[in-house]
């Protein structure tokens, strides 16, 4: 493989990158997440403030992060703004944790998606783990075929779950509905506890989680110094304006316990308004919804596989691009592959807890990148820069760091099971150096079209 065959080309614009965040972002964790918030939270007003508190988290990221993007508009995202702030570790150990839980986050929407779909379709449910990986293999197909199908589809998919979803969250308010909601029946702002309010902090930011995928596909996006930090910020903030208003239509409807007993509180607020129709609404919503967050994935998550190729801290094979459909066909294939395997040795739970926590440190590292590379590089073009700054960057840092603290204290083995899981990375990156591969000169930049 040389820099003589094919590369990725910049085919996608403003339209597709904004709905792969909106993609990435709604999928389905406003489906699964609101039942553990409010039991975590204690009170509407809690419940109400940990989204709002998710949401300033996910838009100072997409903020800073929308700087880098502009500066490094290619293929890998954070992997390609740590290498260049900190060098070839850092990024290789983030490349590493993500082959690890990027294959884990689609298959934990996978297992959603297949458990919906044993609403709609009674069979299915005896046989939820085989149908979600042939979801996972039919959204494989077609990203490996054409990644502006790929976008026609994202662009579909996250519009039709924004109006569903509001669509929702209108019948709440307006429709009649036999029970009490919460905000009549409990007037609370404050937590039971403030570590629970945190811990369920850590639960919201996995639905707010995805603001920061389009910057995988940096690559193939136009004019990305100025279509990149729009997409970021302009997907934040509808996800954002969204999952609050659904939120709100939930404790409009149903009281705070039932929400907190209920791990499908959405196909519950449909059996108040629809009656027995309702499930299957909301079936059909979760559906779509989480069929496009899969999609999403599997269009964002191969390019970081890819980068790390070219620059030779992976196997060069898997830089490959498909001569005629321009896709990094060889990762592709290589997250369908670990994201079935990884539906047969974990539960959602547990995919979802593995996939945030360890993400979180890279998160803030990425915008420690921008601080670094304001004071070391202040030479370099900066198309877009950082609103707020250095208050947003710090905010977003803090917060990160707060976050795994916290969940450190009141979750500590999934916490250190997180941390474990990057160590491992460092003395695999020291032996994959020792390779003769590795060892080589590397090619020169690819072409950048």
């Amino acid at each position: 493989m040389t820099h003589s065959n094919p590369t990725l080309e910049r085919r996608l614009g403003l339209m597709s990158a904004t709905a792969i965040v909106i993609g990435s972002m709604i999928g389905s964790g406003i489906f699964r997440v609101p039942s553990a918030t409010a039991a975590q939270a204690g009170t509407p007003g809690a419940m109400m403030l940990v989204w709002v508190a998710g949401a300033l988290v996910a838009l100072c990221g997409a903020l800073t992060l929308g700087e880098l993007a502009a500066m490094y508009p290619r293929a890998g995202g954070i992997y390609v703004y740590l290498k260049e702030a900190f060098g070839d570790l850092p990024a290789f150990l983030v490349g590493w944790l993500l082959l690890v839980i990027a294959p884990i986050s689609i298959g934990a929407v996978a297992l959603v998606f297949a458990e919906y779909l044993g609403r709609i379709v009674p069979a299915v449910a005896e046989r939820t783990r085989l149908v979600a990986a042939l979801a996972v293999l039919l959204v494989t197909a077609w990203n490996y075929r054409s990644v502006r199908f790929g976008a026609a589809i994202q662009n579909f998919s996250s519009a039709a779950k924004v109006l569903a979803i509001l669509g929702l969250t209108a019948a709440s308010f307006l429709a009649e509905h036999p029970r009490e909601g919460a905000w009549l029946s409990d007037a609370g702002v404050a937590p039971p506890t403030w570590a629970g309010f945190g811990l369920g902090l850590v639960t919201v930011l996995w639905a707010y989680n995805g603001w920061q995928d389009a910057t995988y596909v940096g690559s193939e996006i136009r004019d990305p110094g100025r279509t990149l930090p729009r997409a970021l910020t302009l997907g934040t903030l509808i996800v954002a304006a969204v999952y609050l208003a659904v939120n709100a239509a939930y404790l409009e409807v149903l009281p705070m316990a039932s929400i907190a007993r209920s791990p499908l509180v959405a196909a519950d607020v449909a059996v108040e308004l629809f009656g027995d129709v309702g499930p299957g609404l909301i079936a059909a919503l979760v559906c779509v919804s989480t069929f496009g967050t899969m999609n999403s994935g599997t269009l964002c998550y191969p390019r970081i596989f890819y980068a790390m190729a070219e620059d030779r801290l992976f196997f060069r094979s898997i830089a490959a691009v498909h001569p005629r459909y321009g896709t990094p066909h060889a990762s592709i294939l290589l997250i369908a592959a670990l994201s079935i395997g990884y539906l047969w040795v974990r539960t959602f739970e547990q995919l979802i807890e593995a996939f945030i926590l360890g993400i979180l440190p890279f998160w803030a590292l990425a915008a420690v990148a921008v601080i670094v590379l304001r004071r070391r590089r202040p030479d370099l073009e900066r198309p877009y820069r950082t609103p707020g700054y250095p208050v947003v960057p710090v905010l977003f840092i803090l917060a990160t760091i707060g976050l795994l603290l916290n969940s450190l204290v009141a979750r500590p083995l999934p916490t250190l099971g997180s941390f474990a899981a990057i160590a491992v990375g460092v003395p695999i990156y020291y032996l994959w150096r020792m390779l003769p591969a590795a060892r080589a000169a590397k090619a020169p930049e690819p072409p950048v079209r």
